[in-house]
């Protein structure tokens, strides 16, 4: 590989083998015997479905067979947190694993937050995440992220989409597979299908300004969470390689240049590794960085969540306090994250499969 050219810059393979049938949109089933929007609907909506699958007619099931996959993703292991998070590993068609993190909450109206992966592995190299400790072995296909969020619903529930979302926040950088990434959104969208809002849809992204400026222009478009994580471009550098080629100056263009629609709002992520991103300079150069969207976007501070691929701590609780407090004073709009899924590598930065 060319030193200028970087593991993100390559396309990442794709899967062998014949297409998964629930990435199909409705266009894609026209000629299937009956009505394509029923066959859609039939193939995206788990609760039609029959004990032992699909609830389609022979005809439309012979139909798609001949040329599609008609498996999902297959639930191989599930790991319950105390927190009543739960880990789940997925197996392919083709032997590889990945793992994704269903999370009811409890609240006025039950939610379930689906944390669902877009590659197998990672080719970012953040040196605080375990998935990136993998490298890339390949992308999702859009049937193959569409299939894990049906293989959740089927086997955890909730039996009605209207409860869900959706955060691509697992295995893998969205962006690096945007097109499979942004077909999975289309048919989670599908008025026909499960319907999810792209209001409750948030991709994650290390800082790939090319991906970003793509996904800027799509639609239907989700909302951004951007993984920052340090406050000077040497100290992010070191820990993120994609900060070597966009800096905070140029990714900050990228969030100015992304258009927000009314209500619309980053996520602004920062994990916290002890003694390296966590003094009270660093909190006043975030809020400096942050400049005009210091109030009307979450900054949510995530603490290191330890795992044997890195040798990042977290930092103690008073440290945290001090850069929440440090934010607040600066006129920032500041959560810390409740981790889920911690004691059994649930969390965010441990997926690793």
């Amino acid at each position: 590989m060319s030193a200028n050219v970087q593991p993100w810059d390559l396309p990442a393979p794709e899967g062998e083998g014949r297409p998964s049938a629930f990435g199909l949109l409705p266009e894609d089933l026209e000629g299937i015997p009956g009505r394509a929007a029923h066959a859609f609907s039939r193939l995206q909506r788990p609760w039609t479905w029959r004990e032992d699958g699909l609830d389609l007619a022979r005809a439309a099931r012979e139909w798609l067979a001949a040329s599609h996959d008609l498996a999902l993703p297959v639930l191989l292991e599930r790991h319950p947190s105390e927190d009543g998070a739960t880990k789940v590993v997925l197996g392919l068609r083709d032997g590889e694993r990945i793992e994704a993190v269903h999370m009811p909450r409890e609240v006025r109206n039950p939610r379930v937050t689906l944390c669902i992966s877009s590659q197998v592995g990672c080719a970012m190299g953040c040196t605080f995440c375990a998935t990136g400790a993998m490298g890339i072995r390949r992308n999702l296909s859009a049937g193959e992220i569409v299939g894990q969020v049906l293989a959740l619903i089927r086997a955890l529930g909730p039996e009605r989409p209207h409860a869900i979302t959706l955060v691509f926040m697992g295995m893998g950088e969205p962006l690096h597979n945007l097109d499979n990434v942004h077909r999975a959104i289309r048919i989670l969208n599908h008025p026909q299908g499960l319907n999810i809002s792209t209001r409750r849809i948030t991709v994650s992204t290390s800082g790939l300004v090319s991906g970003i400026e793509r996904l800027s222009r799509m639609t239907p478009r989700p909302w951004l969470a951007l993984s920052l994580n340090s406050t000077t471009d040497e100290a992010r550098s070191g820990v993120m390689p994609v900060n070597r080629v966009w800096g905070l100056a140029r990714l900050r263009q990228a969030l100015d240049d992304w258009n927000l629609a009314p209500g619309e709002k980053f996520l602004l992520e920062y994990v916290l590794l002890d003694g390296v991103n966590d003094t009270p300079e660093d909190a006043d150069r975030l809020a400096d960085w942050l400049g005009d969207l210091r109030a009307g976007h979450n900054i949510n501070l995530i603490r290191m969540n330890e795992h044997p691929a890195s040798a990042f701590r977290t930092p103690p609780q008073a440290r945290l306090q001090a850069f929440l407090d440090r934010l607040k004073a600066r006129g920032c709009f500041v959560t810390v994250r409740k981790s889920r899924g911690r004691d059994v590598q649930g969390a965010c930065g441990q997926l690793l499969k």
